[in-house]
This record gives C-alpha cells, structure tokens and sequence, in this order.
C-alpha cells in the first residue's frame, strides 16, 4: 500500500469512528421518557381505571374458554375516590390500589433507571405507556369478588430500625370478615400476601386464593441489546414435573396453554434483568391457566385449593409475589426452580458453571470486569491442551508454507496427485489441515454460553469496570473495546498461515472487520472477554510459532531429501 493510499484511509476512517460514535449518542440509547411510571389523576385515582377488571378462573374440568365471571363489588363505582396505598422499603417502592388490594406499582430504589439517573427503574406501572400490575383475590363460594378494602393508612415506610413491614386491608363481605395483610422485608423483594377469614355466619363457606399478573404486548423498557440475541419477554410457569416453560403472548392470546393442575409451582412474568412471579404454597395443589381481561391484556394466573371455613371458624389462604431483579439467590429462596428464570438458553449447562466461578471470583476482586478478566484466564488454562496442539499444527503449517506451495506448483494441474502428496506430507510433518479452526471451534459454545450469561446477569447491569467503561452490560459507548479486539485478531491472523487459496486468504483478512463491525453493538463485558481471550491466544501462539520456527528437526526430512 503506498503512502497517499495510507494518508486517504486515516482520515476516512477517523471520520467514520466518529460518525459511529454520535449515532450512538443519538440513537443507540434507550429513550428515559419512554419508561412508564403509574399515572393518578387529582384523586389519587388511576388514570385508567386500574383494578376494575374482575378476577376470573377458568373450571379445571371445563373447556379452556368457560370462565366464570366474578362480582364487580359495589365499589367499583367509587373507584375515582379512592386513594392508592404507598409503601416504602429499602428495595421496594409500590402503590396498591384498596380496591381489590392489588399492586399497580412498583419501583425498585436498589435499580435505577439508567447509570447516570436518580428515578428508580419502575417495574410494574399503568398509564397510557405500559400495563403491567399484579392483582389477587378471594373466590368466596364459588364467585371471584373483587373487594372493597379499606386501609388503617394510606401510607407505609420501613423504618431504619424495622426489620419488617405489614400492610393490612380491611372488609367484610356478606358477614365474612376479611384481612388482606401483604408483609414486606428488609432486603426482599418478596412479599408475602394472606388473606385472613373470619366466617360470622351461621353456614360453612368456601374459599379460594387467586393469583394473577397482567401485562399489555408493551416493548420491554430493560432490554437494550441492539444487535444480537434479544432476551425473552412474556411468561412462564412451573410444576414439579415441568420445571420451567415459557407462555408467549401469542400463546395467551389464543388461549394455547390447557389449564394444569399441580402440587406447588409458581407463574411468572419475565422480562430482562427483571421478573414478577406468584409463588404459591408448594405443599398444596394449584391450578395454572391463562386468559385476557377486558383490556386484552396477557394474563398468567394460579388458583390454590378451595378451603371450607366452618360457621364461626377462621381460616388463612397466603402465596408469595416475588417483584424485583433476577438473582439466583434470591429467586432459589422464593420456590423450586424460579431461578431458571434466569434463561441461559440451550447452553445452560455451560452457562451455569460459568456464572458460578465468575460470581465467586467477584466475592474474591469486588469487580465484574475484572472477574470477566479472571475468568477469562481460566478458561484458557482449561482449553490449553486443545490450543496448543491447534497452535503447533498451524506453527508447521506457517515454517513449511514454501514446500506446500512448490507441491502445488509441481502437481497443480493434476488435482488428485496433488491432493494425495499434500495428504503424505501432512502425516509426515505431523500437520493438521484444520487444525486452525479448532480454538475456534472449541470457544464457540463457550462464547456463545458466556454471551448468554453476560446477556442474562443483573449483576452486570450498571456494573462499572475501569476509566470510560461504567456499565458492562451495554457497549462500549466509544467502540474502543471492540476496535483493540479487531486488533488482536488482525495480530493473531499474522501469525497464522497463509490459505492456499487466494479467495480464502482475502476471506480471512475481512474477518476482523466483520467481527470489530458485529462487536460494535455487543456487551462491554461480552468484549472485555474477547479482547483478554485474544491477547492470550496470541501470546500462546507466538511463543508456540518461535519455538516451531527455531526446531531444526521440523522439517528435517524435507532438507535431506
């Protein structure tokens, strides 16, 4: 390449970094406007009418389309008055609505909106943006009542001394005194719900727990993958004997999930980093269905058992509503199996140790991009062998390049001879054609598993590493991780030998470009691994080339002939 070639490609690729660079800043965030939070109006009232659509469960013995209707409640006409209930914790922020007692709202204090915003990320909400609340009721002899409540206050904050915080709502329904008490934690984002019944009648009543989330077909407002694999938005659910399956909204639209009847299990609502889940008790038989309510929203419920409350008898019907970030840890706690939640996709069993060893590398260094580092090296400890055998195949390759091209100067135009003379003097050097592409090979679902986990960690998200990279799970905003990893595989590729054939070499040497193109929009933590990944590989592989390079006996038979 001659020098006014270099000095007109300098300046045009500067340029180009920099036009990347603001259509990043201009394009490639996600707008903060466009988070929802919840809306009142000057009542304190939901904006749309938030818990007026009654509870509905489907009959376990009836086709999936016969739902019974539950009882509007006389207070559905005063729902413009009513006030929502306000309830603070250390990582719970949320309104719950006295009608019905649902939760329409809820923030999470310990998760901001975005790295450099002080509004917390906003979870559940519903205004003209998002739809997206969980409710639960009583089905009192057989109909689904939506309840009247009325709170000791309309506003509740865990103290600094408090360990725990319960909210109790209040009603009586046709002499059957009713307590609906959500109990949250310091530091959990689980809340227990119970529904406490005191029958003041003269006759025996029946009583059945109803969990339900209900969410509209609203883009997920955490997930900022811009290329890529996009993690799953809508629902799941879980039974001992089907540990964890997803329901698509298209799935709950047509009403493609027949009802199941199991011992424990939980239903959620999944999106990135977050989740929402029913979780109810896993020593009784649930029933799980799906269905839409009247504002066609996607809705995943469970039914507990029905309980009879004897005449001046008491009873208590609880499930647990988990609202908050997808750590395992806190999710294993909840109920069996909700931590698949977090979805590795079909290399789980490669995902799953892998977060394992980097979450117990960050409890040693405190920092997840060097723990990505760390982990990184181990990795290549572990597939050294493999490498390094990759390594010395192409190291012979690259020494004995000019006897490979004289064979096939000798015997080119006689292509089975030639084929069979390359095949005797690749056994007699101990060369591997495709020994190159095995490293790559081998990382390939180790990449791809580690893409997944990077993809699917909270921990990462808004995990800060070192100088200009202060969240790991978005990209680099100034493209310079990917640029160093374009780098490195241009370096490594040196070192590599040359194709035979003239359209595989050019094929070869666009492959950094390609890769430092599709890199670009990937995760800085995904590419801190890549960048670490290749600086090893090509310090392994020019150690390996020197010494191959510097063996008189490699070689040797050629020189004797």
């Amino acid at each position: 390449m001659d020098v006014k070639r270099l000095l007109l490609l300098i300046p045009l690729a500067v340029l180009a970094y920099l036009l990347v660079v603001q259509w990043n800043q201009d394009y490639g965030q996600i707008s903060v406007d466009s988070t929802p939070e919840i809306t009142q109006n000057s009542n304190g009232s939901s904006a749309n009418n938030v818990g007026s659509d009654d509870l509905s469960v489907p009959s376990s013995s009836a086709p999936q389309n016969a739902i019974s209707e539950g009882m509007p409640g006389e207070a559905e006409s005063n729902s413009s008055s009513r006030d929502f209930i306000a309830v603070t914790t250390d990582v719970l922020d949320v309104r719950i609505d006295p009608y019905g007692g649902d939760i329409v709202y809820a923030a999470l204090p310990q998760h901001k909106l975005t790295l450099d915003s002080d509004r917390n990320y906003v979870l559940l909400s519903d205004n003209s943006t998002r739809s997206y609340v969980a409710r639960s009721g009583l089905q009192l002899d057989g109909q689904a009542s939506r309840i009247a409540f009325t709170p000791e206050r309309t506003e509740y904050r865990l103290g600094n001394d408090e360990e725990q915080l319960s909210v109790d709502l209040a009603a009586e329904v046709n002499g059957v005194e009713v307590i609906k008490r959500l109990t949250f934690k310091r530091g959990d984002y689980a809340v227990n719900v119970s529904y406490y019944l005191a029958n003041n009648t003269e006759s025996p009543i029946s009583a059945r727990f109803i969990g339900q989330l209900a969410r509209d077909n609203s883009p997920d407002p955490s997930s900022g993958v811009a290329m890529g694999m996009n993690s799953y938005l809508g629902a799941a659910y879980s039974t001992p004997d089907t540990r964890y399956e997803k329901i698509d909204f298209d799935d709950i639209q047509s009403r493609k999930f027949d009802n199941r009847e199991a011992q424990g299990g939980w239903i959620a609502m999944i999106q990135h980093y977050f989740v929402s889940a029913w979780a109810p008790a896993q020593n009784q038989q649930n029933l799980y269905y799906v269905t839409t309510d009247s504002r066609d929203r996607n809705v995943v419920a469970f039914a507990g058992p029905t309980s009879s409350v004897a005449a001046d008898g008491e009873a208590t019907l609880s499930a647990t509503l988990y609202m908050g970030p997808k750590v395992q840890d806190y999710l294993e706690q909840v109920a069996p199996n909700l931590r698949l939640t977090v979805d590795y996709g079909w290399l789980w069993f490669i995902a799953n140790p892998l977060f394992w060893l980097l979450d117990k590398i960050h409890d040693i260094v405190g920092n997840w991009g060097w723990s990505i580092v760390l982990l990184t090296v181990l990795v290549k400890l572990v597939l050294f062998p493999l490498s390094a055998k990759a390594y010395k195949s192409m190291a012979r390759m690259r020494k004995l390049g000019p006897e490979m091209q004289r064979l096939k100067e000798m015997y080119g135009d006689d292509r089975q001879k030639m084929s069979q003379e390359m095949m005797k003097f690749y056994q007699k050097e101990k060369i591997n054609p495709l020994g190159g592409c095995l490293p790559i090979l081998v990382q390939m679902p180790v990449f791809i598993a580690l893409y997944w986990m990077l993809l699917e960690s909270v921990e990462l998200r808004h995990a800060p590493f070192m100088f200009w990279i202060q969240d790991l799970s978005v990209k680099d905003p100034y493209f310079i991780l990917p640029i160093l990893m374009g780098i490195s595989m241009f370096v490594q590729q040196m070192l590599n030998p040359t194709p035979p054939d003239p359209m595989q070499a050019k094929i070869m040497k666009m492959l950094p470009i390609i890769f430092t193109f599709f890199f670009l929009w990937f995760p800085a933590g995904l590419v801190i691994y890549w960048v670490v990944n290749n600086i090893i590989s090509v310090a392994q592989q020019y150690i390996i080339t020197r010494n191959i390079e510097n063996d008189p006996n490699v070689g040797k038979g050629l020189r004797t002939k």
